[in-house]
C-alpha cells in the first residue's frame, strides 16, 4: 500500500483504554507460558495499531507543520501519548514479575524483559502532566526551527536550504549566508533559552518525582542503556580526546591548507575543497534509480527492499517551506514497512540519506517478522551502526550517485566520520553537565557549551561570529531538545561503523554476512553483545579507538588531498 493510502484515525481514547484494562487483567490472570502468551499476543496487536495511528500521524504533521488537522493530531498525541503509556507500564510490571518470565524467552526475547524493566524505572502515573510538558516544549522547538525564513541576497530561505549556499565555493558567499543563519538564532536566542531552560527544569522535575538525584540518571534508562554506563561512557570520551582529537587537528589543517587559509573559518568548515564539495550528478529522479540499481546490485535483500521503498512511495525526501528540519526513518507496524523522512538541498548529505535512513529502513525490512514489534528495532546506538554501516557499504556505487567526484567523496566521507566523533562526544558530554547542574542560568550553559568545545574541537575558528564565541552553537543540535542524551549513540556506532569499513577495505568475506545479521538480530540483543556478535570490537574497550583509527589513517594518508 502507497503511503498516502494508508488510514489515519484518531483513537477512540475511552475504548482503547477499555480493552487495554480488559487485556491487562487477563494477562495478571495467567497462569501457564502459554495463556500469557496468547494474551500478550492480543495485546500486541492493540499496540500495533496504536503505533501505527501516532506513526502516521506524526510524519504527516513533519511532513507540513502548517497542516491543521495534523497540528490538532500532533496536539492529541502529545497530550495522550504519556496517558496510554499508562498501561504500557502495567504491561512491563506484570511481565517483569511474571513468576515464569523465563520460560517466555524463546517467545519473548529477554531484551524486551529488560526493557520492560528500564521502562519501569522512568515511568508512573503521576508523572503525566510533566510528560505532557516536555512533549509541548519539545513540538515548540521543532515548530519554532521548521518557521525560519531566513533572507540573504534577494531570495528566502529556510535552515535547510541555506546551506546549500553555506557549501558555496565563492567565500563571501559562504561567510554571508552562514551569517545570515547565525541572525535567525540570534534574533530567537531568548526563545531557545526559555524552551531549553524548561525542558531542563521539567526532566528534572520529572527525575525527582521517580526517585532519582538528577536527570542524567533517568535519561540512561530512557535510553534504555542494558549494558554500559556513564562511567564506562566517560572513559570512552577520554579516548576520544586522547586518541582523535590530535588526528581530527591534522584533518583541519589539511583543510585549511587545500583552502589556502590560516585556519578553517566557522563558514569554512563545510567547504572541504576549493573547486567545491563533491556534489550528486543527476536530477532527484536520477539519483532515485542510482539507489535502486545500487541495492538491486548489491544483494537480494537490498533489491526487494528498495523496491518496497520506491513502489509504495515510502519516504518524503524534498525540502519545503512548514517542512519539519532534519531526517529520521521510523516504521508503520500494521503494515511492516519503514519510512524514511529527509531534506534534500543539494549536497552529498543527499546521498547519505539514500544510504545512512536507508539503513535504518533496511535493518527494519529485515527484522520485521520478529514478532514482538518492541524488539524490531534495536536500541539506539545499535540501530545507528546499521545505518552508518549502509553508508561505506555504498561505496562500491559511490560512482552512481558522484561520477567524476567518487574519489573526492570517499576523502570527505571518511574524514568526516572521524571530524564527527569528537563534536558527538561533546553533545554528550555538555548535556551531562546541563543536567548534573541543573540550576545554570542559560548564559552558564552557554559558557559550559564554549569550555567543552575548546577541550573536543580546539580547531574552531569563530572570529567574527559573536553568537557562537559566546556558546549558541547547540542550538542547532535538536537531539538536544528533542531526545536528551541520544547522540553519543551515533559515535558508538560510527567506531563499529569504521570497523565494517576496514573490513570491507580488506574485502574480508564475512563482513556483509555480518552486517545482515545484525540487522536481522533487531534488538533482540543488548549493544555490546550484538556487537561482539558480529565480530566487532566494542568501543568502550581501551585500545578501540586508537586500533580503529590507525586503519583508517593509513588510506586518508595515502591519497593526495590537494590533486581533488
Amino acid at each position: 500500500m502507497k503511503f498516502a493510502d494508508m488510514k489515519y484515525e484518531r483513537p477512540d481514547f475511552d475504548a482503547v483504554s477499555a480493552s487495554y484494562s480488559a487485556l491487562l487483567d487477563e494477562l495478571e490472570q495467567a497462569n501457564d507460558p502459554a495463556s500469557f502468551l496468547e494474551t500478550f499476543k492480543k495485546i500486541e496487536e492493540l499496540k500495533c495499531t496504536l503505533e501505527t495511528m501516532s506513526t502516521l500521524s506524526s510524519i504527516r504533521h513533519s511532513i507540513d507543520t502548517k497542516d491543521a488537522f495534523y497540528d490538532a493530531e500532533n496536539e492529541y498525541w502529545d497530550e495522550h501519548g504519556p496517558l496510554y503509556e499508562v498501561y504500557s507500564s502495567r504491561l512491563s510490571r506484570i511481565a517483569v514479575e511474571c513468576p515464569f518470565k523465563e520460560d517466555l524467552y524463546a517467545s519473548i526475547p529477554k531484551t524486551w524483559f529488560q526493557m520492560a524493566e528500564c521502562q519501569l524505572k522512568t515511568f508512573k502515573e503521576e508523572i503525566v502532566p510533566l510528560l505532557q510538558k516536555e512533549n509541548k516544549l519539545a513540538s515548540e522547538y521543532g515548530k519554532l526551527k521548521a518557521s525560519a525564513q531566513i533572507p540573504y541576497d534577494g531570495n528566502v530561505y529556510n535552515l535547510s536550504t541555506i546551506s546549500s549556499l553555506i557549501n558555496s565555493t565563492d567565500r563571501d558567499v559562504r561567510h554571508g549566508a552562514s551569517d545570515a543563519k547565525l541572525a535567525f538564532y540570534a534574533e530567537h536566542e531568548a526563545d531557545f533559552d526559555r524552551i531549553y531552560d524548561e525542558l531542563v527544569h521539567v526532566r528534572t522535575q520529572i527525575a525527582h518525582e521517580m526517585g532519582y538525584q538528577t536527570f542524567t540518571e533517568l535519561g540512561y534508562l530512557r535510553m534504555m542503556r542494558l549494558d554500559y554506563n556513564r562511567d564506562m561512557v566517560a572513559n570512552y570520551r577520554r579516548q576520544i580526546v586522547e586518541d582523535i582529537v590530535p588526528t581530527v587537528q591534522s584533518l583541519f589543517d589539511r583543510q585549511a591548507k587545500r583552502l589556502g587559509t590560516p585556519t578553517v573559518a566557522y563558514y569554512d568548515a563545510a567547504m572541504e575543497f576549493p573547486n567545491g564539495n563533491p556534489t550528486p550528478k543527476g536530477t532527484y529522479e536520477e539519483l532515485i534509480e542510482a539507489a535502486r540499481t545500487m541495492y538491486h546490485e548489491m544483494s537480494k535483500e537490498t533489491g526487494e527492499f528498495i523496491d518496497i521503498m520506491i513502489e509504495n512511495e515510502l519516504w518524503d525526501l524534498k525540502s519545503r517551506d512548514g517542512k519539519q528540519m532534519g531526517g529520521y526513518c521510523t516504521s508503520i507496524p500494521a503494515y511492516k514497512v519503514p519510512f524514511i523522512f529527509s531534506n534534500f538541498n543539494g549536497t552529498s548529505g543527499d546521498v547519505d540519506v539514500l544510504t545512512h535512513e536507508a539503513g535504518h529502513a533496511f535493518q527494519y525490512y529485515m527484522a520485521r517478522n520478529i514478532p514482538v514489534t518492541d524488539c524490531q528495532w534495536p536500541t539506539m546506538e545499535s540501530a545507528e551502526i546499521a545505518s552508518m554501516s549502509m553508508e561505506f557499504n555504498a561505496w562500491p556505487w559511490s560512482h552512481l550517485f558522484f561520477k567524476e567526484d567518487t574519489e573526492k567523496y570517499h576523502f570527505l566521507h571518511l574524514s568526516g566520520a572521524l571530524k564527527f566523533l569528537p563534536y558527538g562526544v561533546l553533545v554528550d558530554h555538555f548535556q551531562h553537565e546541563v543536567y548534573d547542574h541543573p540550576n545554570m542560568t542559560p548564559a552558564e550553559r552557554k559558557q559550559c557549551w564554549r569550555t567543552l568545545e575548546k577541550m573536543y574541537q580546539p580547531y574552531k575558528d569563530y572570529e567574527g561570529a559573536p553568537m557562537l564565541e559566546k556558546g549558541c552553537w547547540w542550538y542547532q543540535q535538536g537531539h538536544i531538545f528533542e531526545a536528551p542524551f541520544y547522540y553519543i549513540d551515533y559515535t558508538l556506532a560510527q567506531v563499529c561503523a569504521l570497523q565494517f569499513w576496514a573490513r570491507n577495505h580488506r574485502n574480508d568475506p564475512e563482513s556483509w554476512k555480518d552486517y545482515t545479521e545484525l540487522c536481522r538480530c533487531g534488538g533482540t540483543l543488548a549493544f555490546t553483545d550484538l556487537v561482539r556478535h558480529v565480530h566487532l570490537k566494542v568501543p568502550f574497550e581501551d585500545g578501540c579507538l586508537k586500533d580503529t583509527v590507525r586503519e583508517v589513517n593509513a588510506y586518508l594518508d595515502s591519497v593526495d588531498d590537494t590533486a581533488l
